[in-house]
């Protein structure tokens, strides 16, 4: 039982937006102390790396279905915002709190601010303890023979899966007493998180709803009718065979150890590629976290050299979903839509904006950041840097995708590209992702008028790739 009158524990939530398996939050139920849980939205330390639209939309969602389930609990979720330090330490003295509880994160300046804050209050006489929520394996506990840091995935997740003993995940606190006057918080409708004018988050709401319930749902989903066809199923972007939890991921609706805990066991080749996909998401948290310039410079130095273009007009073609190959469009339509795109398109457009456009990834990965429910910093980082050539384990620069073969790969029968780039649905497949090769007669009878209704490819394939082996071929000349 609780102690009423005993001083407060402050749960700090981050990205760990959920009530079971939750390290911090099942510590601070333990202790038998009224519990303060606590968001802050705190754009201020973030800099650059402040959520974008999508995520906000995401946020607000999620946070309003974390404080239904805190209510439940007993102990309302108390919304602050500001730079986190001043309003933690603020909290602390306005409910005389003597404990503060969270689970840790690991972009660089959320370590930064932590590590000081942490030092900070315990100098003040508070006690804090800090939980690893969000990762299978810490960064610091992955070490290569030599004791440095992996930058090749496949002995990275080797290391991991030896040492790998997650234990099973915690359960939700049954109850939760808060203070007897507990404190005030903002209303979750003043931080203005959602669009307003114009409205562009119908997309969003038609495909996702936030919160740990669906993040649980989306996964016994996934088990049961998709995870055994996902090896080959998963390159293939009309076909519903990924899971789609990446967004719950990242906000920490579900934890990885959860995930681990319902896969492991089942066995079969659907499971273990499933797993690895995991591993790759720890790999990308890894890299960042022991170089934490990956968002900003290539961790292959030779890349600062490379002659990026600054065609502002080719990136908006891009953003918009108009660059004349249908494949690239419909995954950037589908992006700006739903705020979510099919992995496989995630590479061929990716491809498409470094390699066929010369832009660099780092404008990729600013629309991705802004775009994305998803979207997380490591993952962003290190995937946009993989495509590029530049990052660890990182494809080869001189792998240029052709995306009319891509779209004829991996969406054969067209379905995907009808969906979302429907001027086009009147074509045949045998031209479908490429259709500046059809006839005058065919595009007439899809109702296709090229330059108008759909544009010319903004650049030539064959050309565009040659350009930039040539433009590799110079920093690999001058760097040996």
């Amino acid at each position: 039982m609780s102690d009423a009158s005993a001083a407060p524990v402050i749960v700090w939530f981050r990205q760990d937006l959920r009530v079971a398996d939750n390290p911090a939050l099942a510590h601070a139920a333990r202790m038998g102390r009224p519990v303060v849980p606590l968001y802050i939205l705190d754009d201020q330390t973030a800099g650059p790396w402040a959520p974008g639209g999508a995520s906000r939309w995401w946020l607000h969602h999620s946070l309003s279905a974390l404080g239904g389930a805190l209510c439940d609990l007993g102990a309302p979720l108390v919304l602050r915002h500001g730079r986190a330090d001043v309003a933690l330490r603020t909290l602390v003295r306005e409910v005389g709190a003597d404990a503060v509880v969270w689970n840790r994160c690991y972009e660089p300046h959320a370590i930064a601010r932590d590590s000081a804050l942490k030092a900070d209050l315990k100098a003040d006489g508070i006690a804090v303890d800090t939980f690893n929520a969000a990762l299978l394996a810490e960064p610091w506990t992955v070490k290569t023979g030599s004791g440095g840091p992996y930058k090749v995935f496949t002995p990275f997740w080797r290391c991991v899966r030896e040492g790998l003993e997650p234990g099973p995940p915690l359960p939700a606190p049954t109850r939760l007493t808060a203070p007897a006057a507990p404190p005030a918080g903002d209303r979750l409708a003043d931080w203005a998180l959602l669009p307003t004018r114009p409205d562009w988050a119908g997309g969003l709401r038609d495909h996702w709803t936030p919160g740990e319930r669906d993040a649980t749902r989306r996964l016994t989903d996934f088990l049961a009718h998709a995870v055994d066809r996902y090896p080959e199923g998963r390159d293939y972007p009309a076909q519903p065979l990924t899971s789609r939890l990446s967004p719950h991921l990242h906000f920490g609706e579900i934890s990885p150890r959860q995930i681990w805990a319902a896969t492991e066991g089942r066995g079969g080749i659907g499971v273990e590629s499933f797993q690895r996909e995991l591993g790759w998401r720890e790999f990308c948290h890894h890299l960042l976290y022991h170089f934490p310039f990956l968002p900003e410079q290539p961790l292959n130095p030779r890349f600062e050299a490379f002659a990026w273009d600054g065609n502002a007009g080719h990136l908006a073609a891009w953003q918009r979903g108009r660059t004349g190959y249908p494949i690239v469009d419909a995954g950037m339509r589908e992006l700006w839509t739903t705020g979510w795109m099919h992995n496989r398109v995630r590479m061929i457009v990716g491809s498409f904006l470094v390699k066929h456009l010369l832009l660099p990834w780092t404008a990729g990965q600013a629309w991705f950041w802004d775009t994305l429910v998803d979207a997380d910093l490591a993952n962003n980082a290190a995937s946009w840097q993989w495509i590029a050539g530049c990052g660890a384990d990182a494809a080869p620069y001189f792998r240029v995708f052709n995306p009319v073969l891509q779209g004829e790969k991996f969406d054969a029968r067209g379905e995907y590209v009808r969906r979302w780039v429907p001027e086009l649905a009147g074509l045949p497949d045998r031209v479908l992702h490429q259709p500046w090769m059809a006839d005058p007669v065919t595009l007439r009878a899809a109702g296709v008028r090229l330059g108008h209704d759909y544009p010319h490819p903004i650049v030539d394939h064959k050309a565009a790739r040659q350009r930039a082996l040539d433009t590799f071929a110079a920093i690999k000349d001058d760097n040996g």
